[in-house]
């Protein structure tokens, strides 16, 4: 099939490289504008249009497809092009535009989305961070058919995956790119052949994954050890989580629920051993961090952070 593709981070590259080693022509690839990154804030091209370049493929990288929005003129050109590229289907992944009504209806077999949920749970910008925050035990892929609404189009297919005690964002995202890109080529295939079903949402059960903000990575240890476990997993690797020690943020990157020894109030570092980590009181339990950072410094096992930070006896405000 012809596939207009439109995506921006990691998770969407991957599902591109997927349609690509499938054969699928993409005569266009959709994606955000490039944007400063690293400590040098250079532009730095998204991974799809990184991919879409090594592979000589045609990039858009329109600010707004929105014709009645801020940059109507921008809008017009990329729906001009749309119009003007010959395609099947338009594949959408983690693209980061709103896709106005006029775009949804050009493609001749619309738009398919690669979500990352089982919806209706997790409608929204960030589902993999919120099911792991919220203690899910599971999630999965949804393959949907976009409309107006915000990640309510019909259901294609859907497949689940197990939610492992020790997932991060980080590694849960892996998996779920790997299973998206393998999703969105047999519904392809489905579709090449009539055969793609389609499932109304349930009104049952809608969930928001609403946008992730830096202060929420900030860390409150009245909450019980288990809560702070399941957000620092979630914010990892973005933002990080973090909480103040000694007039300075530590990043917290990995740690687990233990049960506390004696009464301590609520962030008193209970013990900073380097075979046991770090272990801080919480509003209920403990937790053992084993990976910390100081700002502008580098991501260390518990053993090596504290040779030069020791711990001992202090406190998180």
């Amino acid at each position: 099939m012809k596939i207009i593709f439109a995506g921006t981070p990691e998770f969407a590259a991957v599902a591109l490289k997927a349609l690509h080693d499938a054969g699928h022509q993409i005569p266009l690839v959709l994606t955000q504008p490039d944007r400063p990154a690293g400590r040098g804030m250079q532009l730095q091209a998204s991974p799809v249009k990184q991919f879409a370049q090594a592979h000589q493929i045609p990039v858009a990288q329109p600010v707004s497809l929105r014709l009645d929005g801020k940059y109507p003129e921008v809008a017009k050109e990329a729906h001009a092009l749309l119009q003007a590229t010959p395609h099947d289907v338009m594949v959408v992944a983690a693209y980061g535009l709103i896709l106005p009504l006029s775009v949804l209806t050009i493609p001749p077999h619309g738009c398919l989305n690669i979500h990352g949920s089982l919806l209706p749970r997790w409608r929204g910008a960030a589902p993999i961070h919120r099911a792991i925050e919220a203690g899910d035990s599971e999630t999965g892929i949804t393959i949907m058919q976009m409309d107006q609404g915000l990640d309510t189009g019909p259901m294609l297919l859907i497949e689940k995956l197990a939610i492992d005690a020790g997932d991060s964002t980080g590694t849960l995202h892996d998996k779920m790119a790997q299973l998206g890109g393998k999703m969105i080529v047999e519904a392809l295939r489905l579709l090449e052949q009539n055969a793609l079903p389609s499932t109304p949402q349930p009104e049952a059960g809608v969930t928001y994954a609403a946008k992730i903000s830096k202060e929420e990575a900030a860390l409150d240890f009245s909450l019980p050890a288990e809560v702070l476990e399941r957000k620092i997993r979630a914010f990892n690797p973005f933002p990080g989580a973090f909480a103040p020690f000694a007039g300075i943020h530590l990043k917290l990157w990995q740690a687990q629920a233990v049960s506390a020894v004696g009464t301590h109030a609520a962030g008193t570092v209970i013990s900073a051993d380097p075979h046991d980590g770090v272990i801080v009181a919480c509003g209920s339990g403990a937790l053992r961090f084993t990976e910390l950072q100081k700002p502008g410094g580098k991501r260390l096992p518990a053993a090596e952070f504290l040779k030069a930070f020791p711990m001992q006896g202090g406190r998180f405000d």
